[in-house]
């Protein structure tokens, strides 16, 4: 019997969970589903820039555990670009991380333990 997989912490749920190519109606294409701790996995490896061992550490998992993330959502999204597929985020095994803030002006995320303005705009949550 496999062990159970470990709860995933992300920061928050992306804003867009459905990704499609221009022109062609969504029910006309395959979709590849991204869950959201390999969105997670890319948005801090990719977007971010952080090394494995910290994105791993933030996420709360093993590096191998976040290598083999990260490698499935990247064969993914590959797969979605190359072959014309939508890509739908939803699913997976997760915990969303209660520090995180996110402005509703400029869109910067920021960890802090009290509702507070955002550090680069001024503006409010």
């Amino acid at each position: 019997m496999p062990r159970p997989v470990k709860c995933r912490r992300i920061e928050s749920k992306p804003d867009v969970e459905l990704f499609k190519p221009r022109g062609i109606p969504a029910f006309m294409l395959e979709e590849v589903v991204l869950g959201f701790e390999e969105l997670e996995a890319v948005r801090l490896k990719d977007l971010e820039g952080l090394d494995q061992a910290s994105a791993a550490a933030r996420m709360d998992i093993s590096r191998p555990t976040f290598q083999r993330i990260l490698r499935s959502a990247r064969a993914k999204i590959s797969d979605a670009l190359v072959n014309g597929k939508a890509i739908r985020i939803e699913g997976g095994v997760y915990a969303i991380t209660a520090d995180v803030r996110k402005c509703c002006a400029c869109g910067h995320r920021w960890h802090a333990r009290e509702a507070e303005g955002c550090p680069v705009c001024a503006g409010k949550l």
